[in-house]
């Protein structure tokens, strides 16, 4: 949804790329360190992401796109607010 890669996203929340590629490997919620979960949520939701549902049971995702949020030709999400 956000076109990011694990490198991306481990700036953004402060984890490691390996463990960022991990979780990924894994099915349902991962298992790890809480807070480095907390943090990988934190900035998905940071992004516009928005986590819906039971993650057991009825997991799902909802991207919110921002008024000043445009996509580049390269398709990165690019955060940049307009005068």
């Amino acid at each position: 949804m956000l076109n990011w890669s694990a490198a991306e996203l481990a700036k953004a929340s402060g984890a490691g790329p390996a463990t960022i590629r991990r979780y990924e490997m894994q099915e349902g919620i991962p298992a790890g360190n809480t807070l480095t979960l907390v943090s990988i949520k934190s900035a998905l939701e940071s992004a516009g992401i928005e986590f819906t549902g039971d993650p057991l049971v009825n997991p799902g995702v909802t991207l919110h796109i921002k008024r000043d949020c445009r996509v580049s030709s390269n398709s990165e999400l690019e955060l940049q607010k307009y005068k």
